[in-house]
């Protein structure tokens, strides 16, 4: 009982060390939805950017099961056609 009380406080621990991280600057974010968050870092001289989503994965412990947060980061841009929609979507950079 006491490992499952906590993995369940490390998954909300680490969900909230992954919202409350700030953003690099000249990034914006966006929170709720499918995933948790989607951030984009600065535009980079080619027109790139990098974009990190965290999305929810639900993990099986026994009789028990938690939420931990997955993050996964790819480069976005002109001629960059990431193939996830949620990942993709929007096509444009975050925060202008």
């Amino acid at each position: 009982m006491k490992r499952c009380i906590l993995g369940g406080l490390a998954a909300v621990l680490m969900a909230g060390g992954l919202i409350a991280s700030p953003p690099p600057a000249s990034a914006g974010c966006l929170y709720g939805g499918p995933v948790i968050s989607k951030c984009d870092g600065p535009v980079q001289p080619d027109g790139t950017w990098q974009r990190c989503v965290a999305a929810p994965q639900l993990i099986y412990s026994g009789a028990s099961s938690f939420l931990v947060p997955e993050k996964h980061c790819d480069v976005m841009g002109p001629d960059q056609h990431p193939g996830d929609f949620a990942f993709a979507n929007p096509p444009t950079h975050i925060g202008g």
